[in-house]
Protein backbone atom coordinates (compact mmCIF):
# COMPACT_ATOMS: atom_id res chain seq x y z
CA UNK A 1 0.00 0.00 0.00
CA UNK A 2 1.24 3.47 -0.84
CA UNK A 3 0.05 6.56 1.06
CA UNK A 4 1.09 10.01 -0.07
CA UNK A 5 0.47 13.06 2.07
CA UNK A 6 0.21 16.17 -0.05
CA UNK A 7 -1.25 18.55 2.49
CA UNK A 8 -0.02 20.01 5.73
CA UNK A 9 -1.16 17.92 8.69
CA UNK A 10 -1.85 20.07 11.73
CA UNK A 11 -0.15 19.15 14.97
CA UNK A 12 -3.42 18.12 16.61
CA UNK A 13 -4.03 15.58 13.79
CA UNK A 14 -0.51 14.14 13.58
CA UNK A 15 -1.24 11.39 16.10
CA UNK A 16 -4.74 10.54 14.86
CA UNK A 17 -3.91 10.05 11.17
CA UNK A 18 -1.33 7.25 11.64
CA UNK A 19 -3.58 5.58 14.22
CA UNK A 20 -6.50 5.55 11.79
CA UNK A 21 -4.47 4.28 8.82
CA UNK A 22 -2.61 1.58 10.73
CA UNK A 23 -5.74 0.36 12.53
CA UNK A 24 -7.21 -0.68 9.18
CA UNK A 25 -4.13 -2.70 8.14
CA UNK A 26 -2.90 -6.18 8.86
CA UNK A 27 0.26 -5.48 10.88
CA UNK A 28 1.98 -8.82 10.54
CA UNK A 29 4.77 -8.61 7.95
CA UNK A 30 4.24 -4.85 7.71
CA UNK A 31 7.23 -2.61 7.04
CA UNK A 32 6.81 1.16 6.79
CA UNK A 33 9.09 3.34 4.69
CA UNK A 34 8.68 7.09 5.12
CA UNK A 35 10.09 9.40 2.46
CA UNK A 36 10.34 13.05 3.36
CA UNK A 37 12.07 16.19 2.15
CA UNK A 38 13.26 19.31 3.90
CA UNK A 39 15.56 22.26 3.16
CA UNK A 40 19.28 21.55 3.30
CA UNK A 41 19.56 24.68 5.46
CA UNK A 42 18.00 22.66 8.32
CA UNK A 43 20.83 20.11 8.24
CA UNK A 44 23.18 20.69 11.15
CA UNK A 45 26.86 20.07 10.56
CA UNK A 46 30.14 21.67 11.64
CA UNK A 47 30.88 22.21 7.94
CA UNK A 48 29.24 24.86 5.83
CA UNK A 49 26.07 23.54 4.20
CA UNK A 50 27.30 25.24 1.01
CA UNK A 51 29.92 22.49 0.65
CA UNK A 52 27.35 19.68 0.85
CA UNK A 53 26.21 18.10 -2.41
CA UNK A 54 22.46 18.46 -2.42
CA UNK A 55 20.20 16.52 -2.48
CA UNK A 56 21.31 13.85 -0.02
CA UNK A 57 19.60 11.32 2.25
CA UNK A 58 19.81 10.53 5.94
CA UNK A 59 17.86 7.80 7.72
CA UNK A 60 16.21 7.14 11.08
CA UNK A 61 14.79 3.72 11.90
CA UNK A 62 12.77 1.98 14.58
CA UNK A 63 14.27 -0.76 16.73
CA UNK A 64 12.33 -3.41 14.79
CA UNK A 65 13.57 -2.38 11.32
CA UNK A 66 16.03 -5.10 10.21
CA UNK A 67 16.91 -4.22 6.60
CA UNK A 68 20.11 -2.35 5.85
CA UNK A 69 19.54 1.36 5.33
CA UNK A 70 20.65 2.71 1.95
CA UNK A 71 22.36 5.84 3.30
CA UNK A 72 24.01 7.18 6.44
CA UNK A 73 22.00 7.38 9.62
CA UNK A 74 21.02 10.86 10.74
CA UNK A 75 23.70 12.36 12.95
CA UNK A 76 22.92 14.25 16.17
CA UNK A 77 21.87 17.04 16.66
CA UNK A 78 19.71 16.67 13.52
CA UNK A 79 16.05 15.90 14.13
CA UNK A 80 12.91 15.19 12.18
CA UNK A 81 9.73 16.95 13.18
CA UNK A 82 6.14 17.24 12.07
CA UNK A 83 4.18 14.50 10.40
CA UNK A 84 7.13 12.26 9.35
CA UNK A 85 8.25 12.19 13.00
CA UNK A 86 4.71 11.36 14.14
CA UNK A 87 4.50 8.36 11.80
CA UNK A 88 7.94 7.08 12.81
CA UNK A 89 7.10 7.56 16.51
CA UNK A 90 3.82 5.66 16.09
CA UNK A 91 5.74 2.78 14.48
CA UNK A 92 8.32 2.77 17.28
CA UNK A 93 5.67 2.70 20.01
CA UNK A 94 3.66 -0.09 18.33
CA UNK A 95 6.82 -2.02 17.38
CA UNK A 96 6.23 -1.77 13.62
CA UNK A 97 9.43 -2.00 11.56
CA UNK A 98 9.91 1.41 9.96
CA UNK A 99 12.57 3.62 8.45
CA UNK A 100 12.39 7.31 7.61
CA UNK A 101 14.51 8.63 4.75
CA UNK A 102 14.95 12.39 4.96
CA UNK A 103 16.10 14.04 1.74
CA UNK A 104 17.85 17.34 2.30
CA UNK A 105 17.47 19.51 -0.77
CA UNK A 106 17.98 23.09 -1.82
CA UNK A 107 14.84 23.09 -3.95
CA UNK A 108 11.48 24.16 -2.48
CA UNK A 109 9.38 21.54 -4.33
CA UNK A 110 9.78 17.89 -5.15
CA UNK A 111 11.36 17.65 -8.59
CA UNK A 112 13.16 15.01 -10.71
CA UNK A 113 16.58 15.92 -9.25
CA UNK A 114 15.35 15.44 -5.69
CA UNK A 115 13.51 12.24 -6.63
CA UNK A 116 16.77 10.90 -8.06
CA UNK A 117 18.16 10.92 -4.50
CA UNK A 118 15.46 8.38 -3.60
CA UNK A 119 16.37 5.99 -6.47
CA UNK A 120 18.66 3.71 -4.38
CA UNK A 121 15.69 3.04 -2.11
CA UNK A 122 13.98 1.08 -4.88
CA UNK A 123 16.47 -1.68 -4.02
CA UNK A 124 14.85 -2.07 -0.58
CA UNK A 125 12.87 -5.27 -0.33
CA UNK A 126 9.89 -3.31 0.99
CA UNK A 127 9.89 -1.00 -2.06
CA UNK A 128 10.79 -3.52 -4.73
CA UNK A 129 7.19 -3.74 -5.97
CA UNK A 130 7.33 -0.11 -7.11
CA UNK A 131 9.82 -0.94 -9.88
CA UNK A 132 10.24 -4.61 -10.70
CA UNK A 133 12.54 -3.77 -13.60
CA UNK A 134 15.33 -1.35 -12.52
CA UNK A 135 15.16 0.30 -15.95
CA UNK A 136 11.61 1.36 -15.07
CA UNK A 137 12.63 3.07 -11.83
CA UNK A 138 12.42 6.53 -13.42
CA UNK A 139 8.77 5.91 -14.31
CA UNK A 140 8.09 4.61 -10.80
CA UNK A 141 9.61 7.73 -9.26
CA UNK A 142 7.58 9.96 -11.59
CA UNK A 143 4.42 8.15 -10.47
CA UNK A 144 5.24 9.05 -6.87
CA UNK A 145 5.72 12.71 -7.81
CA UNK A 146 2.38 13.28 -9.55
CA UNK A 147 0.73 15.21 -6.74
CA UNK A 148 2.90 17.56 -4.70
CA UNK A 149 1.80 20.66 -2.89
CA UNK A 150 2.69 22.06 0.52
CA UNK A 151 4.27 19.00 2.10
CA UNK A 152 6.18 16.26 0.27
CA UNK A 153 5.97 13.16 2.42
CA UNK A 154 5.31 9.61 1.27
CA UNK A 155 4.50 6.67 3.51
CA UNK A 156 4.83 3.19 2.09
Amino acid sequence: MLCQCCRHVTEDQQFHWPKKVFSSMQQSDLTVVILSTCPVALYKTPESTCTLRSPFLRALKTNKFREDVKCSLMEPPNIVDGFPAAVLSYCQVWQIPAVLYQCYTDLPRLDPVTMEAFRPLLLLQSLSSLAVDPSKSTEAMKKLMKITEIQSNMYI
